[in-house]
């Protein structure tokens, strides 16, 4: 941003620290084994792929039909041989980047200890909810699909996770669905976030919305919100997609970002084009200069959002995440 208050950026940054004990889920069992998919599907050959394939198929009938026909885009009604060389044509040309995910994950226990931990707050906060007992792990094409939730897993693209300096995200065919912007998160730090954020989803679909910007910003709040409640160990900026300079350069300016949507009039504004400049992805807000982050309607969101949980610690999750946002939006009387 333009302005840069140094001494105020730490205050802010600690200050936006919760103090909120967070409980204790030790207790709360959760069933969950991780199967290295694509560890077995690199290890086949041109000769036995078909085959090997119904031989997987019969662990994971489900994501290995979905793998073929969605992921790697195999037409169900190609021949045989024509799908098995196109097939093989992939493993061919994307064994490097097998590789490079062999060397950066080749034990995933560490993830899959930070999934469980997650799915934890999951039973906590919503017992009822189905939760995944699996999560898959699989290669897929750069510019295609990358973490998603299935029917009963939890399925990680790793080619999306290979470290954001990694050349295979610098070619102009990736920058093209996965600008910079977006592909500085394609981390290892990132697989229980995007994990989490599936099951968000899941939990509370995303709906379009025709109400004004003020609604939309606490629509975006809330699903932070319960991110966090998640994810409560897992560093902010990470959870909204900032880097940690970002971050803190909000928080030392909460009041001029807020400013920027009170003294324009933009809360009531129910123009797509406008709003979508506000809440959507983007590489930076430009009525606030260059260094700020895109997306900082959410970010206003999140703190009106925390602002009403401090006046109502009494709200459970599921009240608010049910909770009108106009109602949020009064009580919480926000005013940095």
């Amino acid at each position: 941003m333009r302005l840069s208050i140094v001494v105020f950026t730490i205050c802010a940054f600690l200050f936006s620290c919760s103090n909120k004990k967070i409980p204790d889920t030790s207790n709360i069992k959760i069933e969950l084994a991780t199967q290295r998919f694509e560890k077995d599907f690199f290890d086949t050959t041109s000769n036995n792929l078909l085959a090997y394939l119904k031989q997987l198929n019969t662990n994971t009938p489900s994501f290995v039909n979905n793998y073929l026909t969605q992921i790697l885009n195999v037409d169900p009604l190609w021949p045989a041989d024509t799908a098995s060389a196109y097939v093989n044509s992939f493993i061919k040309s994307y064994r490097p980047v097998y590789d490079s995910a062999e060397a950066i994950f080749n034990d995933f226990t560490p993830y899959e200890k930070e999934i469980k931990k997650g799915l934890q707050f999951v039973k906590l906060y919503y017992p009822d909810y189905k939760l995944p007992k699996k999560v898959i792990t699989y290669i897929g094409p750069i510019d295609g699909y990358g973490d998603i939730l299935g029917d009963d897993a939890l399925i990680v693209g790793l080619q999306l996770h290979l470290g954001k300096n990694s050349q295979l995200y610098k070619s102009t065919m990736v920058q093209e669905t996965y600008p910079e912007y977006i592909s500085k998160r394609f981390e290892p730090d990132y697989i229980a976030i995007n994990c989490m954020k599936n099951i968000v989803n899941d939990l509370h679909p995303e709906k379009p919305d025709d109400k004004p910007l003020i609604n939309q910003m606490i629509e975006k709040g809330k699903r932070l919100y319960l991110l966090n409640s998640f994810l409560p160990t897992t560093e902010e900026y990470k959870l909204i997609g900032y880097t940690q300079d970002q971050l803190k350069d909000c928080y030392a300016h909460e009041a001029v970002i807020w400013d920027l949507f009170v003294k324009n009039s933009f809360l009531q504004i129910t123009d797509k084009n406008i709003i979508k400049n506000y809440i959507d992805e983007g590489p930076k807000t430009q009525e606030l200069g260059e260094g700020a982050p895109g997306n900082i309607g959410s970010f206003a969101g999140w703190q009106i959002i925390k602002k009403y949980m401090q006046k109502k610690p009494e709200t459970t999750l599921q009240q608010l995440m049910n909770l009108d946002t106009e109602i949020i939006f009064q009580e919480a009387k926000y005013k940095p």
